[in-house]
């Protein structure tokens, strides 16, 4: 058991593997005898986690050390490895990792560490009854600076992400570790496991003890790493190491889960600055790194469940168990809900039964293997009204990180005519990757070090100032919607300018609303009172907000308002807002556009920040000048994007109930244009019993298109139920009848006719103008382009000859008819596409209708640069009754 001399010390030396662990925590208790239990097993406890940090860290032999005298009991851990200092980690209670110092600061009576020339110890007191409720005492180690080291600078490094990558760096470590020395062969040798080990400690100790200097915000402007300067080579065995663990860890052969797409990015950015910057080349911002989907943005500020339910883009988040955590309302009025009733239900709630096992196949498939195909993509599917009807939108899903370092998953749903763009960001995001380009310096504008004073003697270069207004501008017109472009806007000027800041706009009815209220501390309180709809401009308000929203400004503040200028309810709630959010200056200025005002900024400093002076309102003129006009220009695009919508969706028909033939179409507008296009199918029962098919294609993407598509439509129905012709027929006829009307207007068509009686046998007679060919996919999966029948497109030649074709439709087979949006890519050879959507379909041809025609779009649609329209027909006899 070791040696118990007169004083009541027990100790032993173990060797620095992992058994020692279960050894150690076997003698700890025969070492405490009957001392009280609830005491022998904190110590057991204690001790596992210490012994574990030292057979990880320091690779040493161990030696235990406990003494008991009077019920209290002190242990000690102790190693050889006084280089390798303790980095006490400020993890949550859900992270995987991290936690044994943690630990031992809560449950202890007192703790310590002490180093010597040769070795290190750490210790532990513990005595009968409950622990001191008390913070930890643990202090980091701070790495030299100097001639032995080499200062990395790390520049926009988002706190929140730097923590959830670093626990799942060390999770993973942890495992490999363990599992080599257990025997299990994952391709990495020892020695390249103690290498990324010490490495890893070394990157940990920095960045720690760095982050600790500026303070815990949301973000770091520029942080100074002392590293060592040979770190290079260890550099490299540790990213060796990671790829191998995330291997392993994706094929389930460790315990821990493989890290998100974003986390893997931001690892691969911190390795590659360090080891570029000691190689002698130059810092590059996180903000500004290239991104591919699922990599995430540049987000600089943790998740905030208030900025989701103060947003008025439709936002929903969840977290990793696929339980809802927020929504707002839009969210909740879209889909028929309370925000409130849907927090805590779990997200197959939302999502139509057809598709339920799909999408957990998916988020699971994404927890396993960390990989993804759905995020920071904008995605076309269904979502589930609470009455049970299927509400058509597109997805737009992003992960950010809690404070503590957690996942959550936010997405954004707009209708399926009213698409964000790929550059779409959840609320609560910081500023967008796309408001810099992707290898632009950083903006000298954005601060640098900690403190006001870097940040207001930037702004005062006329550099800066210029990069604030270009940022402001490109941050506004990269945002899918006015209200997410000025938040994103918001997020820049409390990061560069003031400490908060309100962007009150008329409304339709010459209300004002309160559209975007950012402030810069990610712990500030959210005054949720003082956003929305605002009190009305009485002729009585004399307030300075009611005086810019009449013309008057820029205003500059030396304070809140005077009480004495509060003579309406808009003055006082103006009067409230600054003293729940804090001020020592303010400039209120009015945004003017074709000669009216549609609103007023508000920019504020509070605290110790150095006060707005008059040398500040050139500068907010500028900006208000370029915000006026950006909202005034969006107002004019989403009139218009509104008129597309009700346009478009009164354009998409009923289908017809067929008794022996199923149909189902999806359309979905591009992701990236107006949401009005040519693109356009349609289904219906001739005369004599005959269930026609139509798919089409209109050139263009603008409401002339739209309008060539509505009438070619109506004339191709009418043609057709009126004259009963063959498709080749009816398309000759179209044709004439389009070139009438449309000289120089060009579209693409496939006429079809599915002929059989009710129980079969069934064939497809179709033609086609200049249209991709159906898709013919068999129950058992084999799949055929029916490439016979094809003529030159509608508007080239009237008087041409159109051929036909005819194939046998097997029961339960599916013809597919769809426009190119669902398959061409830019840059992409035509045959790749094409062969990419016969195995998809190939893959789906024994799921239902629905799920089919959505699967499609899930799988081949999301990002399109076009209009999609799919249209999917399946035969088969009707259920006979039984005998």
């Amino acid at each position: 058991m070791g040696d118990l001399n007169a004083r009541g010390t027990s100790s032993r030396c173990f060797p620095g593997a992992p058994q020692s662990v279960a050894e150690a925590r076997r003698f700890v208790r025969a070492a405490l005898g009957d001392v009280a239990p609830d005491v022998v097993d904190t110590a057991q406890l204690l001790i596992s986690e210490l012994v574990t940090n030292a057979v990880l860290h320091a690779r040493t032999g161990v030696e235990v050390a406990v003494h008991v005298e009077g019920g209290a009991v002190r242990v000690r851990v102790g190693d050889r490895r006084p280089d390798r200092e303790i980095v006490p980690q400020k993890y949550s209670p859900y992270a995987g990792t991290g936690q044994g110092l943690a630990l031992v600061g809560q449950l202890s009576s007192r703790h310590g560490a002490a180093v010597g020339e040769a070795d290190k110890t750490v210790w532990f007191e513990l005595r009968p009854g409950p622990a001191p409720r008390r913070r930890s005492g643990w202090e980091t180690v701070v790495p030299p600076s100097g001639p032995g080291r080499t200062t990395v600078t790390l520049v926009d490094v988002p706190a929140a992400l730097h923590r959830a990558s670093q626990q799942r760096r060390q999770a993973l470590l942890r495992e490999v570790t363990l599992a080599v020395a257990a025997g299990h062969d994952l391709g990495v040798p020892v020695e390249d496991v103690a290498v990324a080990q010490d490495m890893n400690n070394v990157i940990t100790s920095c960045v720690t003890a760095a982050l600790r200097r500026q303070g815990t915000g949301a973000q770091t402007g520029a942080l100074p790493l002392p590293v060592p300067p040979d770190a290079g080579p260890p550099l490299r065995t540790l990213r060796e190491v990671l790829a191998l663990a995330e291997e392993a860890a994706r094929e389930e052969r460790l315990l821990t889960l493989p890290s998100l797409p974003r986390h893997r990015a931001f690892q691969q950015w911190l390795l590659d600055e360090i080891a570029g910057q000691l190689a002698g080349g130059a810092p590059t911002a996180w903000t500004v790194m290239p991104r591919q989907p699922g990599a995430g943005p540049s987000v600089l500020v943790p998740w905030d469940a208030d900025q989701v339910r103060a947003g008025r883009v439709p936002t929903i988040a969840a977290d990793e168990r696929n339980r809802i955590i927020a929504a707002n309302g839009s969210a909740a009025d879209m889909l028929g809900w309370h925000e409130d009733d849907l927090v805590g239900r779990p997200l197959t709630s939302l999502v139509p039964e057809h598709l339920r096992r799909r999408h957990l196949a998916g988020f699971f498939s994404l927890l396993l293997s960390g990989e993804s195909r759905i995020l920071d993509r904008s995605v076309p599917l269904p979502a589930l009204h609470r009455d049970g009807r299927l509400i058509p939108v597109r997805l737009f899903i992003q992960t950010q990180e809690t404070a503590d370092g957690r996942t959550v998953f936010v997405a954004q749903l707009s209708p399926r005519a009213s698409a964000p763009g790929p550059s779409a960001r959840p609320a609560g995001t910081g500023r967008a990757a796309a408001a810099q380009e992707p290898g632009r310096p950083s903006s000298p504008a954005v601060p640098r070090a900690a403190g006001d004073g870097g940040r207001d003697r930037a702004d005062a270069s006329a550099l800066g100032r210029l990069s604030l207004l270009v940022d402001a501008g490109t941050a506004l017109g990269n945002a899918p919607t006015l209200d997410e472009g000025l938040r994103r806007v918001g997020v820049i000027l409390t990061q560069r300018l003031a400490d908060w800041c309100a962007v009150d706009l008329f409304t339709e009815d010459a209300r004002v609303e309160r559209v975007s209220l950012v402030q810069r501390s990610p712990h500030g309180r959210w005054p949720e009172e003082y956003g929305g709809r605002l009190p009305p401009v009485s002729d009585t308000a004399r307030g300075p907000l009611a005086r810019a929203l009449r013309g008057a400004g820029p205003l500059l503040l030396s304070g809140p308002p005077s009480p004495d200028q509060v003579t309406s309810p808009l003055d006082a709630h103006y009067l409230g807002l600054f003293r729940v959010m804090g001020a020592n200056s303010a400039v209120v200025a009015p945004l003017r556009a074709r000669r009216e005002v549609i609103g007023v900024l508000t920019v504020a400093r509070s605290g110790q920040s150095r006060p707005f002076t008059e040398e500040d309102l050139p500068l907010v003129a500028d900006l208000v000048h370029g915000l006026a006009l950006g909202v005034d220009n969006a107002r004019l695009h989403q009139q218009t994007r509104n008129i597309a919508e009700r346009l478009q969706r009164s354009l998409l028909p009923a289908l017809p109930e067929v008794g022996h033939l199923e149909l189902a179409a999806r359309y979905a507008a591009s992701s990236t244009t107006a949401q009005v296009g040519g693109d356009w199918y349609d289904s219906f029962v001739v005369p004599n019993g005959d269930t026609a098919l139509v798919i089409g294609d209109v050139t263009g993407h603008n409401l002339d298109a739209a309008i060539a598509m509505s009438q070619l439509r109506s004339m191709l129905r009418g043609i057709a139920v009126d004259r009963q012709e063959p498709p080749e027929a009816v398309l000759h006829r179209l044709d004439l009848a389009n070139h009438s009307l449309y000289r120089e207007a060009t579209a693409t068509c496939v006429y079809g006719l599915v002929k059989g009686p009710a129980d079969g046998p069934w064939e497809l007679v179709h033609s086609s103008a200049g249209h991709l060919p159906p898709l013919l996919v068999g129950a058992d999966g084999r799949t055929r382009y029916l490439e016979d029948g094809a003529g030159l497109l509608l508007g080239v030649d009237p008087g041409t000859h159109r051929p036909h074709a005819r194939d046998p439709l097997p029961p339960h087979s599916t013809v597919l008819l769809y426009t190119d949006g669902l398959i061409e890519r830019r840059d992409e050879h035509l045959d790749r596409a094409m062969d990419r959507l016969r195995r998809h379909a190939a893959a789906l041809a024994r799921e239902p209708l629905n799920v089919f025609c959505d699967e499609l779009l899930i799988g081949l649609g999301a990002d399109s640069e076009d209009d999609i329209a799919v249209l999917a027909a399946r035969p088969a006899p009707p259920a006979r009754p039984p005998v």
